[in-house]
């Protein structure tokens, strides 16, 4: 069964570098194609989806998060690769150390109460 990651981010005001919250995000999005694993094939993408992008609600219940990713996996296993083996996601996350002031994760499984 598939597994769903949802990150939120609340960027810092003034981002160091020049960089923007656009290039944070087409950063993040880009791993969909860029992020591999090894199999009895050689190497294959694993992120069965990600989409995501600059908040938009109206119900102003944000607390401060102003952008939002949702992942979708196959399976844990491809999940658990993502956020604890894959060099390219581990490098994504330590490039944007210093841009972030505040991340939450909420992972789950469909249908699972």
């Amino acid at each position: 069964m598939g597994i769903t990651h949802t990150v939120r981010y609340k960027f810092k005001s003034n981002l160091p570098g020049g960089r923007s919250t656009l290039f944070v995000s087409r950063r993040f999005l880009g791993l969909k194609e860029t992020c591999v694993r090894p199999t009895r094939h050689g190497w294959e993408n694993y992120i069965r989806s990600l989409t995501g992008g600059k908040d938009s609600s109206p119900e102003g219940l944000q607390k401060g998060m102003t952008h939002g990713f949702v992942v979708e996996f196959d399976s844990v296993e491809d999940r658990n690769y993502y956020v604890t083996q894959d060099p390219t996601y581990s490098a994504f996350v330590k490039s944007i150390e210093n841009l972030v002031e505040k991340t939450i994760i909420v992972d789950f499984t469909d249908g699972e109460c």
